[in-house]
């Protein structure tokens, strides 16, 4: 493979996004009469990814045989598949404590499905998002003490519980810990803490910090069964199928936007091949209250299937997620998706207005390094997608702040390059706020009101230098270049047998041009779309989501329709027409004259 160069792609040092474009590996320039390469095209993804070449048959299907760790290397790992044993063969209650997000629910539904396999009628709890807020509460965990259960297991939540923890402690009943977000040198006391990224990890263990935590769930459920086996549980019955819960870590893993290499895009693709059999009941229902007609791909987890549970987390009844994913009845089942769906759209309603009065803060920002934006009476359950909406448009780490009264609770999203998680947990740390952890690119908090232009000082100081060298090395990186006639169906699908992509694994972007404007309008509220046809005489549709008030939206909009232009997005199948044709969803363009 050709190396990169330095040199842009087509001159184009600044876009009409404002970025330069560059090869993302090897220059794949490839002409209208590109079906003899399309075989090579998979390979060549691969190696730009990372893969090296005596690893390309593993990446090109991933599979668990290939890309599954021994859960044994994992601290604490042993110790809470053998405490869970001893829970099931005497009978214990165990619940399991799960966060009120997709992750959350998808763990703790992994969790409860697989404990009930093994004849161990497990309970769950899931905390309201408004009243408890984030993490194990303790007068939650000492409640579910006090009803009787001697084993709790928290998932997605508990890696800086410490007081929460040490109440439990005292209230005797023993607490294992399921987590991934970025722990603390300090550990809270439970009886077992599995985290990929507690700071005492072997290498090798943290090699896996980028599951979500339902991938650490699943690694659990793999030293449950192997220590029940050693135990002669499963002589005269049948082992769980594990592998009947991989749709559960493929949407927990997607919607929590965790990196999709390694491991993590073994359980996607492997996950989705389940989910397409539609054996779990509220799965099922999930996919059909999304009205897809076609077995789910891996955007669909993040843009269909996982809205929806959020939902019920955000605005709803957080229990509404794991009541789906582990019911055995399809009415049910039906009903919790239409709630779930109606939640959803109540949720975008109130996404929209507090969008509007953040988007309105920006402007007193400009010379902030990490954008942070507050105020009274917003919705604390679309802060977070709000967040990642702002960070989008600054294109810098962005902390969005819902304040009722003297305190506040904020989510934040980070830019690539960028460790939020740290961030906010050294601020509390250096006590700026009341409660605050996370990961690279996401994390939350708990702030009182008289410490937020404090707390925004101190992300300056800390990342100013950090954000600016990750946006100067920004570019569009593209992994290929055709002709209009270039762009067929049969090209789509042989770019997406690389996949799944995801953060950390991202999909082909293509280049298309030069082109000169046919038609350019705007449909639905802000999407973009273009009509453009290329010297060869073919012609392709292009749409930019959320783009009409974009410096490229507008410029694209306004253009001379004789001036040329190059194209730059992902390539995707329309199939609303008689026949199935390749358009692309533009993120990017730049004159080409």
């Amino acid at each position: 493979m050709p190396s990169r160069t330095l040199t842009p792609v087509f001159g184009v040092t600044n876009s009409l996004s404002g970025k330069a474009w560059h090869w993302r590996g090897g220059n794949m320039d490839i002409a209208d009469n590109s079906a003899s390469l399309e075989n090579d095209i998979v390979t060549q993804l691969l190696l730009s990814r990372g893969v090296g070449q005596d690893d390309l048959e593993r990446h090109r299907s991933p599979t668990l045989r290939t890309f599954l760790p021994d859960p044994s290397e994992f601290q604490d790992m042993d110790v809470a598949a053998e405490r869970i044993a001893q829970a099931i063969l005497s009978q214990e209650k165990i619940t399991i404590y799960g966060d009120y997000d997709v992750d959350g629910a998808t763990s703790a539904a992994l969790m409860v499905r697989l404990l009930r396999m093994l004849g161990c009628d497990a309970h769950y709890y899931i905390p309201d998002r408004l009243l408890e807020g984030y993490g194990p509460s303790g007068e939650a965990l000492v409640k579910l003490a006090e009803q009787g259960s001697s084993l709790i297991i928290t998932v997605d939540c508990g890696a800086m519980a410490y007081e929460a923890l040490e109440m439990a402690r005292d209230a005797g009943v023993d607490v294992i810990v399921v987590d991934h977000h970025k722990c603390a040198a300090e550990l809270p006391k439970a009886a077992a803490l599995v985290n990929p990224n507690r700071l005492d990890e072997s290498d090798f263990a943290a090699s896996f910090g980028h599951l979500a935590a339902v991938g650490v769930a699943f690694l659990l459920g793999i030293a449950l069964v192997r220590t029940l086996r050693k135990q002669g549980f499963f002589d005269g019955r049948a082992e769980p199928d594990l592998m009947s819960l991989l749709d559960l870590v493929a949407l927990g893993t997607v919607a929590d936007v965790a990196a999709l290499h390694g491991l993590n895009r073994a359980f996607v693709a492997q996950g989705l091949k389940v989910m397409s059999r539609r054996n779990n009941t509220g799965m099922a229902a999930l996919i059909d209250a999304s009205r897809l007609k076609r077995a789910p791909i891996c955007s669909d987890l993040g843009f269909a299937l996982g809205p929806r549970i959020n939902a019920g987390g955000r605005v709803g009844e957080s229990t509404l997620g794991v009541r789906l994913l582990t019911t055995k009845d399809a009415e049910e089942a039906r009903d919790i998706s239409a709630q779930l769906s109606s939640l959803n759209e109540e949720r975008r309603a109130i996404e929209a207005a507090v969008q509007e009065a953040a988007e309105e803060q920006i402007a007193q920002q400009h010379n902030r390094a990490v954008i942070v934006l507050s105020g009274e009476g917003w919705h604390p359950g679309v802060i977070g997608i709000v967040a990642g909406r702002i960070k989008e448009k600054t294109g810098k780490p962005s902390i969005v702040i819902a304040m009722d009264g003297d305190t506040g609770k904020g989510s934040g999203r980070s830019i690539s390059g960028v460790d939020l998680g740290a961030a906010i947990i050294a601020a509390r740390a250096e006590g700026m706020l009341v409660a605050g952890g996370g990961h690279a690119m996401a994390a939350g908090l708990t702030i009182e009101a008289g410490k937020l232009e404090e707390f925004a000082d101190y992300l300056d100081a800390r990342l100013g230098n950090t954000v600016a060298r990750a946006q100067a090395s920004q570019s569009v990186l593209l992994d290929l270049a055709v002709t209009p006639r270039g762009l067929v169906p049969s090209l789509v699908e042989s770019l997406e047998e690389a996949g799944p992509y995801g953060v950390g694994w991202p999909g082909p972007r293509v280049a298309v041009g030069p082109v000169h404007l046919i038609k350019a309008d705007v449909v639905g509220t802000d999407h973009l779309r273009l009509i453009v046809g290329g010297n060869d005489g073919g012609s392709i549709k292009a749409i930019a989501f959320r783009a009409v008030e974009t410096d490229m939206g507008q410029a694209l909009l306004h253009a001379a329709k004789g001036r040329k232009l190059w194209l730059a997005g992902r390539a995707k199948i329309d199939d609303w027409g008689s026949r199935p044709a390749a358009e692309l969803h533009l993120e990017d363009a730049a004159w080409a004259d």
